[in-house]
């Protein structure tokens, strides 16, 4: 590679990061062309891109961004980059899935969601996690009870007051009819 063409990558790796929800550094030692390929597949799938560049290019890319910067420690041996601007937790489940069939390949080194740093132990929970969608129904179930609770609690003290009043006003309605007879 000549200098405008290193320049050209680190440029646009940069813009790529710049934009990224997510970023997942990987070892990618040990796998086939082929498997690569699948997994380049699977990761385009979630809407994330799966990238091989050269640490250095890597590394000075990360330079120009406020990302962390303890994330450069990562960049040595054979480097793949994820980077997602979707769901951060969905990539991550491509890639452990991917490696869990692979015999741990890629290996994860690190990552980084949401403009943190994160240890590839930490990317493993992330993978574990339920998709977005079930964690908003289970949030809104959790909400829906309460709520639910309170709206009976409310109805119930309605009734309760219109029974009062309906009583109340057969009482008066009692109290005028003894009232009259007694009058003639």
């Amino acid at each position: 590679m000549n200098l405008e063409q290193k320049q050209g990558v680190v440029a646009e790796l940069t813009e790529k990061l710049r934009s990224a929800n997510g970023v997942y550094l990987t070892d990618f030692q040990g796998l086939t062309v082929k498997r690569i390929t699948d997994l380049r597949s699977r990761i385009r799938k979630e809407g994330a891109e799966y990238l091989v560049v050269k640490n250095t290019l890597a590394e000075r890319a990360l330079a120009d961004l406020d990302l962390p910067q303890e994330i450069v420690s990562f960049f040595r041996g054979p480097t793949g980059l994820v980077i997602t601007t979707n769901d951060p937790v969905g990539a991550a489940r491509v890639i452990s899935n991917f490696a869990r069939e692979n015999d741990n390949r890629p290996a994860i080194k690190a990552g980084i969601v949401d403009r943190r740093a994160i240890t590839a132990a930490e990317v493993q929970r992330l993978a574990t996690l339920p998709p977005r969608e079930q964690l908003l129904a289970e949030l809104a179930g959790a909400l829906q009870g309460p709520i639910a609770q309170l709206a009976f609690a409310l109805q119930a003290k309605l009734v309760e007051t219109a029974g009062l009043i309906e009583a109340l006003k057969l009482a008066r309605e009692g109290d005028a009819g003894a009232a009259s007879p007694a009058a003639v």
